[in-house]
């Protein structure tokens, strides 16, 4: 058996009790203005602000530290173009029969319908992939585990990395989302997670006038 190999774990920040939170009151702030947003600019964002981000995506915690996630960062117009042919077709199957009413009276407040021009507009399309298992060159099948919490962990830091470097983002799910291995020539031992809409909001764009819930409702301390 092999045994792992151990560093030292220096973590950067010597911090006092007030500093850190301080730090954490300044990062909640920061969080708290993030918005999905529907409506974006097709202004240029460089493509090493988003190299950055996934980087620091590609830093978080998985299972068995596999790290099965796959970023595919989409700016081509004629594939951005065959994303949204694609997803409008589900979102339309979607709209018009296969959500249940109590779902579709859930999205009502805010605003959403098939229609997905800012798969287009953004100037950029990440496209997140969970890797489930991968084979070996001798044809070894190795299971990949807790995909789907360490994909979702890295989205969340992607999203929060976009959000501090002044981007804004949306998380699209079209179900189902098989076309997106078909258009990015993927393998199948890939399967997409979402696609998250990246960008620099529209300058009129309007969010819907929601509450997110107060501490007291989403926590407990015992």
């Amino acid at each position: 058996m092999n045994h792992p190999k151990f560093t030292t774990y220096k973590h950067p920040l010597k911090l006092s009790g007030k500093e850190m939170i301080e730090r954490a009151e300044k990062f909640t702030e920061l969080i708290e203005e993030r918005r999905s947003v529907r409506t974006f600019s097709s202004k240029a964002v460089p493509v090493d602000l988003i190299k950055c981000c996934i980087k620091a995506a590609g830093a978080s915690p998985s299972g068995a530290n596999m790290q099965p996630w796959y970023f595919v960062v989409v700016s081509d117009s004629e594939l951005k173009k065959k994303i949204r042919d694609a997803a409008e077709a589900e979102e339309h199957e979607f709209y018009h029969g296969k959500a249940p009413a109590e779902w579709l009276d859930a999205l009502a407040p805010l605003g959403t319908d098939e229609s997905k021009p800012f798969l287009e507009t953004a100037p950029y399309l990440i496209v997140i992939f969970e890797k489930r298992y991968v084979e070996t060159a001798s044809r070894e099948i190795i299971k990949y585990y807790y995909t789907k919490e360490s994909v979702g962990i890295a989205t969340g830091i992607l999203i929060t990395a976009l959000h501090n470097s002044g981007l804004s983002t949306l998380t699209h799910t079209p179900s189902p989302m098989n076309f997106l291995n078909t258009i990015l020539n993927r393998p199948h031992n890939e399967k997409p997670f979402l696609i998250l809409v990246a960008g620099y909001a529209d300058e009129d764009t309007k969010v819907p006038d929601i509450k997110r819930k107060e501490l007291e409702e989403i926590a407990t301390f015992i």
